[in-house]
Formats: structure tokens, sequence, C-alpha cells
């Protein structure tokens, strides 16, 4: 990666303040969900936060600044300059300065940051589920990075980010997703059970190929819940309209509502208090929460004379209160 002050554009002796400052407008910029289709806008998200990720963690910084550690958080070694050859602050050739980088970043996290303009990275993958395609498999341990490139071995080719918009009913059943890599190569991902919003799972060996022969990176894939026609995310519960007819809803009748397992038939009870949600009990995500179905009633289209004829009978001769 290269120089971290230069990725943020700031310089040596910035603040804390300006730091985070110039992270959040490059995030904004370049986030995956800005720019879906453009690989280098995902490089560049991803080198902005591994130079946040280092600059942000006094320990790390005070290394850099140094010369003890490289721009990946790696030990530099007498007589390698800025990690090439010739002399310079810490390369190879003479002893070691310093210890290996460590990890405990104050102040706000490159995570905190994302969190105040999307829903924001979080929960932890679940090791141990293998893709459906392209060999990717989940990495117990994606937790520990926030970002593509954070962490990165020497050798080893830089992390992806990658951001897919899941639908609630594939979230619920832990389906098959298709990502798409910033390459263009197409993955079939199994989603982990009862993934959460903004979960950052690692697909080992789908980054980008080393320069150096070694093995390549990762792809990180943040998980988005895309938004649904048909349901309203309210944690756990699920919230979903129906249409009724008139008579429906004044006489009572049976009808198919929509559930994350597939519709079902409610009993809606004469003259259904149409103010007040009906509960179906763990039909919502997971089966951790419940589906409430709002009725809505839907008057005959254009217009009729009988029903114009009794609403004007009831407000004359039978009126109620609905408001206060």
């Amino acid at each position: 990666m290269r120089d971290p002050y230069t990725v943020l554009g700031v310089s040596r002796s910035a603040s804390e303040k300006d730091i985070k400052s110039a992270y959040r407008k490059l995030a904004k910029k370049y986030h995956p969900d800005q720019n879906p289709d453009d690989p280098t806008a995902h490089a560049k998200f991803a080198e902005a936060t591994s130079a946040y990720d280092l600059l942000n963690d006094k320990e790390k910084r005070g290394q850099f600044d140094r010369g003890e550690i490289d721009a990946e958080g790696n030990p530099r070694f007498a007589g390698f300059g800025n990690g090439g050859f010739g002399g310079g602050a810490g390369g190879f050739g003479g002893a070691a300065r310093g210890g290996r980088p460590t990890g405990g970043a104050g102040g706000f996290s490159a995570e905190d940051i994302l969190k105040e303009f999307m829903s924001g990275f979080g929960g932890q993958p679940r090791g141990g589920a293998r893709s459906a395609g392209g060999g990717a498999q989940w990495d117990p341990f994606a937790g520990a990075t926030t970002a593509a490139g954070a962490g990165a071995r020497s050798g080893k080719g830089d992390d992806v980010v990658v951001t897919v918009a899941v639908s609630l009913e594939d979230a619920h059943t832990a389906a098959s997703v298709p990502v798409r890599m910033p390459n263009g190569k197409m993955l079939s991902v199994k989603l982990p059970e009862k993934v959460e919003e903004g979960q950052q799972i690692r697909l080992k060996g789908q980054g980008s190929p080393s320069p150096f022969g070694g093995e390549p990176g990762d792809a990180l894939v943040t998980v988005r819940f895309a938004k649904s026609k048909l349901f309203r995310r309210d944690g756990h519960d699920v919230r979903t309209d129906v249409p009724v007819t008139l008579y429906e809803a004044v006489l009572g009748a049976k009808v198919r509502v929509p559930t994350l397992d597939g519709s079902v038939e409610l009993t809606l009870p004469p003259g259904v208090d149409t103010s007040k949600a009906l509960r179906l009990k763990g039909k919502g995500l997971y089966g951790d929460g419940d589906l409430y179905v709002n009725v809505r009633v839907v008057l005959p289209p254009g217009g009729d004379p009988d029903l114009e004829a009794l609403a004007r009978f009831m407000r004359d001769q039978k009126p109620y209160k609905v408001r206060d």
C-alpha cells in the first residue's frame, strides 16, 4: 500500500479529527454501495480503509512514523527503505527496529465511521460454511479486520471489498446468492444462518493475486438487506400490508397473506379493527420475531351509488367517531 498519509491526503502532523474527516470523505465517495460496477472505486475504498486503520491506531502510527513498520503494518529491517532497496530508515542489512504491530485502535474505528452513513458493518461471520461456487470458503476469523487490506501479510495479494444486497427471504432461508467480484467473476455464496445486516464475510483466496507469487488475497463481502416490496423489517419483526374489500372487512373472511416462508391463510374476524395489526407469532425473521399484518380496506373502483347511499345513511343516522 502507498504511504497512508498520501492515501488520505493529510500531513504527517494531522490530528485524529483530521484523519477521521479525511477517511469519512473518501469512504463516502468510493464505497462499493455508491460504485457497484467500478472496481477502481472498490480498490480505493479498500486502500483508504487500510490507511485509516493504521493511522487511527496510535501505537501503529508511531511505529510507522519511526520507520519500524511499513504501510501494511509489517516490520521493517535495516537496508530496506520504504520497502525498497538502498538504505534509509528501517530495512534489510541491520538489526530490526521495533516489534510487530499491535491492535487496539483508539478513537473512531473505520466501522464507526461507516455506520454514520450506512447500516454499518457489524456482526461476526460464522465459520465452517463453504460457498456454493468458486471454491470460496468462510473464514471464521473474518471479524479480525474491518476492510480490505487491513492486517495484510507480506507477499499476500490484496483483499477486495464487495457489498451484496440480499432479500429478506434469502436471508431468512440462508439461501445461496450470486456475488459479482470486482474482476467480473461471479460466485454463488451460501449465506450463513441468521445473517445480520452489515455482517462481513471473508471468502478466502478470492481477492487479488499476489504480485510476488504468494497466495491471493481474500474477498470481504458485506451483507446489506435489499428493500422489499412486500415486507418492512423492524429488528427481527416483519410487517406487511394486505388489501381487503369492504365486505371482507365488515363480514369477515379468510385471506392469503405473504410470509418469509410462503403465503398462509389468515382469518379476518367480522368488523376487523383496521387500526391494529394482526400478529402471526413466530413468522418474523429467522422465527425469532413475529409478522404483523396491517389490513387495508380498498373501496370499489369508480364509485358505487348503493355504497354512497349506505354511507350517507350511516353518516346521518348512525354516526361514530374514529378521531378525537
